[in-house]
């Protein structure tokens, strides 16, 4: 539906940063467990924005940019863990939580106007009577 526009470059942009986060936390701090959740989200919601891209339908489209919006949420939640148990430094978490939140408002505005765009051209079915039911006058 879309391609490479800006929030599928910050996307990229802000996988490459949490690769290079969770590489220092594997190979520095030796931490594995919440470092693989980062990772896991934080590349995720580039892969989703990605194939929203390729979406069939403007709600295949708005599904998949959800998707990445929830995403993103969850890879805030991460490096917020990180940075308050210190396995993430207070600046590199503060330049990550930025971006992040950057990415969640460009995502969050772009669902709410295509849901809004397709609740507007969602068209009420007339009613019609079920087969086999005679009406009755009375």
């Amino acid at each position: 539906m879309n391609g490479g526009g800006p929030t599928s470059e910050k996307s990229y942009a802000f996988a490459l940063k949490i690769i290079e986060v969770w590489k220092d936390l594997q190979y520095s701090k030796k931490e594995y467990v919440l470092s693989r959740q980062l990772l896991r989200s934080g590349t995720s919601i580039g892969a989703n924005v990605e194939e929203a891209s390729a979406g069939l339908s403007r709600a295949d489209f708005a599904a998949k940019l959800g998707i990445a919006s929830r995403e993103a949420r969850e890879t805030r939640y991460w490096l917020r863990l990180l940075r308050d148990s210190r396995y993430l430094e207070t600046t590199v978490a503060g330049s990550m939580l930025r971006d992040c939140e950057e990415l969640i408002r460009l995502l969050s505005a772009s669902v709410k106007s295509l849901q809004s765009s397709l609740n507007v051209n969602r068209r009420p079915r007339p009613r019609t009577r079920k087969s086999g039911h005679r009406q009755l006058n009375t």
